[in-house]
């Protein structure tokens, strides 16, 4: 699918689809233009590209595990895009190979996306070392596009040893980002009102660390205010099962201060949760996490496109509506129960 001029409707566009060696030996070759096709491919839904998909995921799954998976996410206007480009550029000048997997979200009535992020990311965008690939919400909840796994495993069997997956923006459904990233990092602005009422607790929790963007100028104060609010915060929060104390610091992106000081925590995070053994345990959690998701949807999928349950759907769904039995008792009774 592609976006007409007005960046609202979407077009689908025609490709001529390769065999699956193609795409995989691109892959590992670090051809970025086989990337983004393999990536096209995979997020297709014509149910002709489903087969050759998933070839293409299977050759590379041998290479795959061997980044480091983090997940970017704030409320709207921290600055998430200019972030991850100042964070991104100092990956590549220390050497390291940087995807971005950007999440846009996607407009219930048009069902379109701007997918503007490489327009927000200039510098990143043209490094050599970088890969950058917006990608749409669709239905999917938490800021995660449905793809966006297996997207982050041709990343890295393409060589990128840091992966990054910039969220569509903190909302009550955000957490699903935690289930793919082996590093939570939670943006944050000060001087927006109160901070500690500026986004839900569940996902405070789930930081792995929290980050004042912005603290710059006369904003640079009221960071510090916000930096020990949250550090107070913290405190109250359960132990987490990683054994890791979540770190509350101040950055500008756009002046590209404490970004280094960013790296050395996830890095320190990293060393640490692989000693303790939670790096390893987590990674393995997430993969049931998406096998029991996916299969829970293929059951669902299967039970609605079964002829006779489709025709007791839709008379249970009238005695709904004549009052003749609640939604409880007729959810039981579609399945039998």
């Amino acid at each position: 699918m592609g976006l007409d001029r007005n960046l609202q409707r979407p077009v689908r566009l025609t490709l001529k689809r390769q065999s699956a060696s193609y795409y995989i030996d691109g892959i590992l070759k670090q051809d970025r233009v086989i990337l983004s096709q393999a990536i096209t491919l995979i997020e297709s839904t014509r149910k002709e590209d489903y087969q050759l998909a998933q070839e293409v995921i299977e050759g590379c799954l041998p290479h795959t595990g061997n980044s480091t998976r983090i997940g970017i996410t704030g409320v709207p206007g921290v600055g998430k895009s200019t972030f991850i480009e100042a964070f991104g550029k100092e990956l590549t000048s220390q050497g390291n190979k940087v995807a971005v997997l950007a999440i846009d979200p996607t407009s219930q009535s048009s069902r379109g996306s701007i997918l503007g992020d490489k327009t927000r990311m200039n510098e990143l965008a043209t490094d050599a070392n970088a890969f950058i690939r917006p990608s749409a919400s669709g239905n999917t909840l938490g800021g995660v596009a449905q793809k966006t796994q297996e997207s982050l495993l041709l990343c890295e069997a393409a060589g990128y040893n840091y992966i990054i997956i910039e969220t569509v923006g903190v909302g009550q459904s955000e957490t699903e980002v935690k289930n793919l990233t082996d590093f939570f990092l939670l943006l944050m602005i000060a001087g927006a009102g109160d901070e500690l009422q500026g986004i839900k607790r569940g996902i405070m929790e789930m930081a792995d660390a929290i980050l004042i963007n912005k603290a710059e100028g006369d904003i640079l104060p009221l960071a510090k205010q916000a930096q020990r609010a949250y550090k107070n915060a913290i405190h109250l929060f359960p132990p987490k099962d990683s054994d890791w104390i979540v770190p509350v610091e101040l950055c500008s992106a756009l002046n590209k201060t404490g970004i280094k000081e960013v790296i050395s925590i996830i890095e320190s995070y990293k060393n640490k949760t692989t000693i303790n053994g939670y790096f390893e345990e987590n990674r393995n959690k997430q993969q049931i996490h998406w096998f029991t998701k996916k299969l829970n949807e293929l059951i669902l999928q299967d039970f609605y496109n079964e002829s006779n349950n489709q025709d007791r759907i839709e008379k249970l769904k009238q005695a709904i509506l004549s009052k003749q039995i609640s939604p409880f008792d007729a959810a039981n009774k579609a399945i039998d129960r």
